[in-house]
């Protein structure tokens, strides 16, 4: 029996280095965020100046990159910090020139001149073009990420998110849900709108992403102030807070680099 102890541990040792090996494999197929167990995406838009004042230095402070949906004609007066806001590594996506969105019942905060239904698929793509050409001047990028605005993909009555495919990586609409790698939509990208909820409860969003292995993409509009849609400040940077402290199982990256990552994912899953 002694005589065959070595071969007996040698082969109880190659077994044991299997089973890692397998182990490994199956948590690398469960967990493809990087390895780590969802991912979130933290985005801002409408290039308020409260971005500016109240969100980055928080972002900043914890080495957090965030992607703001800018609309252009909201930056007029604060140009230059925008372009630093792309040149500390923060992403810039496109939302338009001027935020134009469906008027109607309910949305009779739509000024007639912004109002979708009235505009052509040509004069939203040639808006959004516009936007691109500015975007490309702050921070000298070609490839960019949009958000639609108001969540509304039509114009006149016919969708548009095809038209955007040849000049974005990805879109982001406005539902509360969120997917599994393998069912995200790139252009119809998901997202957990922020409307006065307080950390704990954006916390729950995180708990949810974690124990079902999926997307979570945060919207702020305004922040301590800006918009109605509104966080105070505490809570803003509690969930930060939070977010960085949960860094070991969440994978927290700008939406260009998400989309990048689950288009190289889900084309290799089609060989």
């Amino acid at each position: 029996m002694e005589k065959h102890l070595p071969f007996m541990i040698q082969k109880t040792t190659l077994l044991l280095l299997l089973l890692a090996t397998l182990t490994a494999s199956a948590q690398s197929k469960e967990l493809p965020w990087h390895n780590k167990k969802c991912a979130v995406v933290i985005t801002y838009d409408d290039a308020i100046a409260q971005h500016l004042d109240n969100a980055i230095p928080v972002l900043d402070s914890l080495q957090l990159k965030a992607t703001f949906y800018i609309t252009a004609n909201n930056t007029r007066s604060r140009i230059a910090d925008w372009k630093k806001v792309a040149q500390s590594g923060h992403e810039l996506g496109n939302h338009t020139l001027f935020h134009p969105c469906l008027g109607g019942e309910g949305r009779e905060w739509v000024r007639p001149e912004y109002d979708l239904r009235t505009y052509s698929v040509q004069s939203v793509m040639d808006e959004i073009s516009l936007a691109n050409a500015f975007l490309e001047a702050l921070d000298g990028k070609k490839e960019r990420t949009f958000a639609f605005t108001c969540g509304d993909m039509t114009a006149g009555g016919v969708n548009f998110t095809d038209n955007l495919r040849k000049d974005f990586i990805a879109a982001r609409a406005v539902r509360n849900e969120m997917h599994t790698i393998d069912k995200v939509d790139l252009f119809n990208i998901d997202c957990y709108v922020v409307n006065g909820e307080n950390a704990a409860q954006m916390e729950q969003w995180v708990q949810q992403a974690i124990a079902t292995h999926s997307l979570l993409v945060i919207l702020f509009h305004g922040v301590e102030g800006g918009n109605g849609l509104n966080v105070k400040g505490k809570e803003h940077s509690a969930f930060l807070h939070y977010l960085k402290a949960n860094e070991k199982d969440v994978w927290i990256a700008p939406m260009i680099d998400l989309a990048k990552f689950v288009r190289t994912y889900q084309a290799q899953q089609k060989q």
